[in-house]
């Protein structure tokens, strides 16, 4: 059998890939399991999205090749919403499907310099602190606002002072933009667009996953120069021939004609991100209440490894959790909840994880305070 490439062999497991076996395993011994892991909520798209592929479906034409124009609708669609959310003006090409940015580094073999996001920065990038020979040689600054999995959000300034500082040092920004619409509190995400100078320095990727509870529909867009689209046009004309134009079609609906459905949908998503912010902190986990997104970025004590209480709280307790050490070691110390089910069920699987957070606290202060004579005491005490 041929060797793997080195490209390949570099890929690190998917966080989510061994959930689905863990969940079926523990559900077959009879566990109660509450998934909080993918951003994947159990919301459904809306009613006029459904009616529109159940249409688009019968159509033989909307079943053959989209390849890269794919549904013109679709485009015109998106080229619609970008103008009336953002005041941009767009011809548009769609792109469907999440891209991993490690993944595609590591593919394109690219050198990746990872940057830790920390509350102490409010989890945004810190140029300055970059080592200036790695600022030199960077091609490409990847940044999402609202942030996965932190949930933390970028001011106008320093929005502004990264696009400066992208010109200045000849950067593309990819800036990831699935969240744009999943916001709370008054706070409205803006494009990257909004921001003077970035159509010379910025690619900005747009989903239909988050805000329409399409995740498993694989629609979204990009969009800037021409120059920057048509690069990324013209690799993906290589690698597939586009969405299946039913789901093209059932996304231009949602663009078009679900504007009043997504504030009830938002309302939702609120309703559960104040019922995990609530619990979660009962339960011993200080959260701050974000202002987009799905997720809560909830902290752990220093002598509690993510990796372990995820694993604990899964076993333990049956609840999916994404330790932060899964998003790279700048993520260790956190882990992600996704405010993805009802509230009863957020509530009930804080209560476990304090559960396991005590357990796990009192474990690592006996292992922290015992001496080799006190170990040995308690040695004998058992015997």
């Amino acid at each position: 059998m041929p060797a793997l490439t080195d490209r390949v062999l570099s890929l690190p497991e998917y966080p989510l890939a061994r959930i689905p076996a863990q969940k079926r395993e523990l559900i077959a011994r009879g566990m109660d399991v509450i998934d909080l892991g993918a951003g994947d909520a159990d919301l459904s798209p809306p009613p006029k999205v459904i009616e529109r592929i159940t249409e688009a479906v019968r159509i033989p034409t909307m079943s053959r090749y989209g390849f890269a124009l794919g549904l013109v609708e679709f485009r015109e669609a998106v080229s619609r919403f970008m103008k009336r959310r953002f005041g941009q003006d767009y011809t548009i090409v769609p792109e469907p499907g999440y891209n991993s940015y490690l993944g595609g580094t590591l593919l394109s073999e690219a050198s990746m310099y990872k940057y830790p996001l920390r509350p102490e920065e409010n989890f945004l990038i810190n140029l300055d602190r970059i080592p200036a020979d790695v600022l030199k040689k960077t091609k490409i600054l990847y940044l999402n606002y609202p942030n996965n999995p932190t949930s933390a959000i970028a001011p106008k300034e320093y929005l502004e002072e990264i696009v400066r500082r992208c010109k200045e040092l000849d950067i593309l920004l990819v800036y990831d933009n699935a969240y744009s619409e999943l916001a709370y509190d008054g706070y409205v995400p803006p494009s990257i667009f909004e921001i003077e100078g970035a159509r010379d320095v910025a690619i900005e990727f747009h989903s239909m996953s988050k805000t329409y509870n399409m995740t498993g529909w694989r629609c979204g867009w990009a969009c800037g120069k021409a120059e920057f689209v048509g690069a990324v046009a013209k690799v993906k004309s290589f690698i597939d021939t586009g969405t299946f134009m039913a789901i093209q079609a059932a996304a231009a609906t949602a663009l078009d004609e679900c504007a009043d459905w997504i504030p009830t949908n938002v309302a939702e998503f609120k309703r559960r991100r104040d019922a995990a912010v609530d619990s979660f902190s009962e339960a011993g986990f200080p959260v701050a209440r974000p202002k987009a997104t799905m997720y809560l970025w909830c902290p752990l004590p220093k002598n509690i490894p993510s990796a372990v209480f995820g694993e604990r709280l899964l076993q333990d307790e049956g609840v999916v959790v994404l330790p932060g050490s899964l998003f790279g070691p700048g993520g260790e110390g956190f882990f992600r909840v996704s405010f993805i089910t009802s509230p009863e069920r957020l509530r009930e699987a804080a209560t476990r994880a304090g559960r396991v957070l005590k357990r796990l606290q009192s474990q690592a202060g006996v292992e922290t305070r015992a001496t080799p004579r006190q170990e040995e005491r308690q040695g004998m005490a058992r015997a």
